[in-house]
């Protein structure tokens, strides 16, 4: 296991970040921090600036201002494939599978970051329906396996911040129960996970904290702790 995976203390430092589209204003000072191991979500509506927080971490949007600290180094400036070289996974919402290869070339493709990436063994013990369709081109596999490769492909990385975005969304019950049992192992594992997801049901188990936004701000943060007593204004924050 790659020995980053075990430290302690602050991974992920977010100071009044402020994102845009163009002269779009998206972000409004956001201000986070996730520590070593900590698996926190990103909940709120439609357009309230979850996936674009995890765009601006890869410095993937029109432009940005304020910091962000990885691990100490400030990563505001970087390219997206340096920022990803620091061990950075992101799996968008869109997926990104080769519809043209194989499940197996699919999980070949990306490059090796870190120490400490899963082998295919471990993927296929992970994944069994990635292993029964490894020959299978992307075109033949369902939304839920294509979800599951898109998982598996950053854990091939060695990766140690994983930013997951809405991997839920039109999934079957089965294969959401089957990515949140993978999340819980990740997590013991030791993987660092900031997960932007619309399903709070399945969110609410998995969380150390959840960062509810609004129109591109924070508007609460609550920590498991406090889950049980606050999940009636998180139900009405996010229109449950």
């Amino acid at each position: 296991m790659n020995s980053a995976f075990k430290r302690t203390g602050e991974l992920l430092r977010i100071t009044d970040l402020h994102s845009f589209y163009g002269e779009s204003h998206i972000l409004h000072g956001i201000d986070l921090t996730i520590n070593h191991g900590e698996l926190v979500t990103l909940l709120g509506r439609n357009g309230s600036g979850r996936s674009t927080t995890l765009k601006s971490i890869l410095g993937l949007v029109g432009r940005r201002t304020g910091q962000i600290m990885l691990n100490g180094e400030n990563i505001k400036g970087m390219s997206s494939h340096r920022i990803v070289r620091m061990g950075v996974g992101y799996c968008p919402e869109e997926r990104g599978i080769f519809s043209g290869l194989t499940t197996e070339e699919n999980l070949m493709l990306p490059p090796k970051v870190a120490s400490g990436g899963m082998t295919l063994e471990e993927i296929y013990e992970m994944f069994p329906n990635l292993y029964e369709r490894r020959h299978s081109p992307g075109t033949r596999l369902s939304g839920g396996e294509q979800q599951m490769l898109a998982m598996a492909r950053i854990l091939r990385t060695g990766a140690r911040l994983l930013l997951l975005d809405e991997i839920t969304e039109g999934l079957a019950p089965v294969i959401v129960k089957k990515l949140g049992e993978v999340i819980r192992l990740l997590k013991t594992r030791g993987y660092t996970i900031l997960l932007v997801e619309q399903n709070f049901r399945f969110a609410a188990p998995l969380a150390d904290r959840h960062i509810v936004l609004e129109h591109g701000r924070i508007v609460a943060t609550v920590t498991k702790e406090e889950l049980p007593s606050k999940t009636d204004m998180l139900h009405e924050l996010l229109g449950v």
